[in-house]
């Protein structure tokens, strides 16, 4: 049974799936909220890459932690980016688009199912002049890839004010 999510109330905001998956493509960093302990939300900025053909956000991570254990116990997340944001000439507020993505993380520690992922990631981030293959061979016994299937998502226009 497909989970049901509550409609946009600012309706009139809402980004198109398309401009969703260019500000993901293009955001550099977000928040990753989840279930932490004694009931308190837990969330955290990281580092993250979209991958388009399979709908998911991949993260690195330690292969031990807070965020590890909360997933372990509820793999349910949301995942938010926002833009840069322009200010609007001759005034304080600024507009900016966001985008809250849902869906469930499953946890890699298998370097056949890390390894494109951590491609991806290191392509996005890695300097040129890094060799990326020479550091993912180097942390292979001490990372994880989290992998966020995107179950729904949403985009916002905003004009704050």
């Amino acid at each position: 049974m497909k989970q049901e999510f509550r409609a946009m109330r600012r309706f009139g905001q809402q980004l198109s799936d398309d401009e969703c998956r260019s500000l993901l493509t293009t955001a550099k960093r977000g928040v990753l909220a989840v279930a932490g302990e004694n009931g308190y939300p837990y969330a955290l900025p990281l580092d993250f890459v979209y991958d388009p053909e399979s709908e998911t956000i991949y993260f690195h991570s330690a292969i031990e932690g807070h965020k590890l254990d909360a997933l372990k116990a509820d793999p349910k997340a949301s995942f938010c980016v926002l833009s840069d944001g322009v200010q609007e000439e001759g005034s304080w507020w600024y507009h900016f688009k966001s985008v809250i993505a849902f869906g469930t993380v499953t946890i890699y520690t298998d370097m056949a199912d890390m390894l494109r992922p951590l491609r991806l990631l290191g392509g996005k981030y890695f300097p040129p002049s890094e060799d990326m293959e020479a550091d993912i061979e180097r942390n292979r016994n001490r990372v994880a890839v989290l992998a966020l299937r995107i179950d729904h998502m949403t985009g916002k226009r905003v004009r704050e004010k």
